[in-house]
């Protein structure tokens, strides 16, 4: 059941983030908006779209929110090769997206303060941005 599940919701995120679902989507709303001065601007009619979009928005939350778990996951997981790969990596930082959002705001402060003493996230930019440019 999973596997199909995620089979569909892979497709249908893939589906929906192409440039023609977008062209149909905008076709679909001016075929609705011509339509207006047919059915009198009704109630109905006002309806139909407001029901229409309403149950696409609530079906894709959870189809995206599926993709998004699954993409974050295989990042972490490549990332965590990554760490336990290279030689001069802490393998302590592998699975540390389980801590706590405090937990994990302790571990950036601490490298932050060790990156050349310089505090904030410009600290740890501002070394990557030096040693990029070096090596041009």
């Amino acid at each position: 059941m999973r596997r199909l599940f995620t089979t569909i919701a892979t497709w249908i995120a893939t589906a929906a983030g192409q440039p023609l679902t977008f062209i149909v989507a905008c076709a679909i709303i001016v075929v609705w908006a011509v339509t207006g001065p047919l059915f009198n601007f009704s109630d109905t009619w006002q309806l139909v779209v407001n029901t229409g979009t309403t149950i696409v928005t609530f079906l894709m939350v959870f189809l995206i929110q599926n993709s998004q778990n699954r993409d974050g996951a295989a990042m972490q997981a490549k990332l965590d090769e990554l760490l336990r790969a290279v030689e001069k990596a802490r393998e302590k930082f592998i699975g540390i997206e389980h801590l706590t959002d405090q937990q994990i705001e302790l571990i950036r402060t601490a490298l932050e303060r060790s990156s050349n003493g310089k505090k904030g996230k410009q600290a740890t930019a501002d070394d990557t941005v030096d040693r990029l440019l070096e090596r041009f």
